[in-house]
């Protein structure tokens, strides 16, 4: 799959993903920042994976885990500092969701949930549990 967004390229091609930079970025986040990075390639390769692209140069990844018949988890989801405001986000979202249109999708945010909102994810913290290892 490959989406052109203004002068920025969507792609599910893992070929892309520069690993360096979604390591970065995952170490700087507050969600994944004590994930070693050999765990981060082998989520990747369990998971479909979304990369965003300034020319060759890679600005977002997102990451879906799912079993395509009753539930998706949505990840991981990051757009460079840099490349902030452009609406990539909501793009890289949007594309996401839709993708996996009649089934349930899942994610985790503590400061994002104005643009999840926007997709028709709606805030349960009555009913999901987590284990963390």
């Amino acid at each position: 799959m490959e989406h052109l967004y203004k002068n920025y390229r969507i792609s599910d091609d893992k070929s892309l993903f520069n690993i360096e930079t979604i390591g970065a970025f995952l170490a700087r986040s507050y969600w994944a920042n004590q994930r070693p990075i050999e765990m981060i390639e082998k989520s990747i390769q369990n998971s479909v994976c979304y990369g965003v692209y300034q020319e060759d140069k890679q600005v977002g990844f997102a990451r879906v885990v799912t079993d395509w018949a009753t539930v998706y988890y949505l990840a991981d989801v990051f757009i460079d500092e840099e490349h902030r405001g452009h609406g990539l986000g909501k793009e890289l979202v949007g594309l996401i969701v839709g993708q996996y249109e009649g089934i349930m999708g899942l994610l985790g945010t503590l400061d994002a949930h104005g643009l999840y909102e926007q997709f028709g994810f709606r805030r349960n913290a009555d009913r999901f549990m987590n284990k963390r290892p």
